[in-house]
């Protein structure tokens, strides 16, 4: 499986990894809960591959600062 790792606020790529050199759980994946994978992780059978949400390091300091943001659903255009 192809994992994109995408910026949940600003959809800035962040980076990907092909899982034919590591697994899952090296990705720490195993260790989300049924509910947490499913707000986290989106998968797209036909290519193949996976988007899994996150946060950069622009947003989460962001949000570090003015946490009241996370309350608005797109808090940084």
């Amino acid at each position: 499986m192809h994992y994109i790792y995408i910026c949940r606020y600003c959809s800035t790529h962040m980076g990907e990894v092909d899982t034919t050199w590591i697994n899952d759980s090296r990705l720490g994946l195993t260790s989300l809960t049924h509910q947490e994978r499913a707000d986290i992780i989106s998968f797209d059978s036909i290519n193949n591959c996976a988007q899994v949400n996150t946060i950069c390091d622009y947003c989460q300091l962001a949000l570090e600062q003015h946490p009241e943001l996370g309350l608005e659903k797109s808090p940084l255009q």
